[in-house]
């Protein structure tokens, strides 16, 4: 075999590390640096010919500085003769743009994607993308892992006496009833109008939530006033807890406040994105050993989607 090397970025060191160790492998060395006006510099620190290279890289906050990141890292190793390279990107930023909502908008995930590939990846690997058919703006592999492997697990320990799972909006009904039917529970909606970007507005629950448990799915939290609001909504309807599983905590402005003060009785994420603050309501599952798994089939060739069956 050629062997592989697993390099990382700025974004995450921490959960670059998890993953690394759960592979038995040390992260490999690249110099990643700043000129004095923020352009990004990089060199990578050992010889990786003719070996399959796995980058480490959420674009999360800042996104652009991050993604710029990840697109010279590419090229350095792809410079350096390295056979193959995977973008390991736990947190796929600009993936809310993902097609034309409003007229002279641009399609941005899209312009991501064809950047990703002109940088010379050969594939790519994330979770829980907040549209499932960007997939198809790429024309390489794209494995797009699933949080609910971990969520899953957690939400049954807790034994909670009627459980009932919830979608924040009619977008994520997919994402709530593929969950539902893991935990085998019954489902409801929260129907919202959404009034400007950031900014939402309850307007009631489809279904009974009273003396539920409930627990709202989601792919991100950005600045946290939907689930806010849709506990306050679904405890005034009888919900006897409220909690929220969403894969990655973007958790921007006025968010960590929210959550601390609202009615969301647990908030629980991955680790694709480093918290900025620790809260009591928010707990945080690794999804590091599961990006070690799938790093290591990718490697040997095995198939990516056994790990979900």
């Amino acid at each position: 075999m050629r062997g592989y090397k697993v390099f990382a970025g700025t974004a995450n060191p921490e959960f670059a590390k998890r993953v690394a160790k759960h592979l038995s492998l040390p992260l490999s060395a690249a110099e990643i640096k700043a000129f004095s006006d923020g352009e990004i510099s990089v060199q990578i620190s050992e010889s990786v010919r003719g070996k399959d290279v796995f980058i480490i890289q959420s674009t999360c906050a800042p996104a652009n500085e991050n993604l710029m990141e990840l697109l010279i890292l590419t090229d350095a190793l792809r410079r350096s003769s390295a056979s193959t390279i995977t973008a390991i990107m736990p947190y796929f930023g600009y993936a809310r743009q993902d097609r034309k909502a409003a007229p002279r908008v641009p399609i941005t995930a899209k312009l991501v994607a064809n950047m990703i590939q002109t940088a010379g990846f050969d594939r790519v690997v994330t979770i829980d993308l907040h549209a499932g058919q960007i997939q198809g703006f790429f024309d390489i592999p794209v494995d797009n892992l699933y949080g609910s492997i971990i969520f899953n697990d957690y939400v049954k320990a807790k034994n909670l006496k009627n459980p009932i799972i919830a979608s924040p909006d009619i977008g994520g009904v997919a994402r709530a009833r593929s969950f539902a039917k893991l935990l085998g529970v019954d489902m409801v909606i929260v129907d919202k109008r959404r009034e400007k970007a950031n900014e939402s507005e309850v307007m009631n629950i489809i279904g009974d939530v009273t003396g539920k448990d409930v627990i709202l799915v989601d792919d991100m939290i950005d600045t946290a006033g939907t689930i806010v609001k849709a506990a306050e909504v679904l405890k005034k309807k009888g919900a006897t807890s409220v909690m929220a599983c969403c894969t990655h905590a973007v958790l921007s402005g006025p968010a960590y406040e929210r959550i601390e003060k609202g009615e969301l009785d647990e908030l629980v994420v991955s680790d694709t994105i480093p918290l900025k603050q620790n809260v009591d309501k928010i707990k945080v599952l690794s999804v590091a050993p599961v990006f070690a798994e799938v790093i290591r089939r990718v490697y040997h060739n095995e198939s990516v989607n056994g790990l979900f069956i």
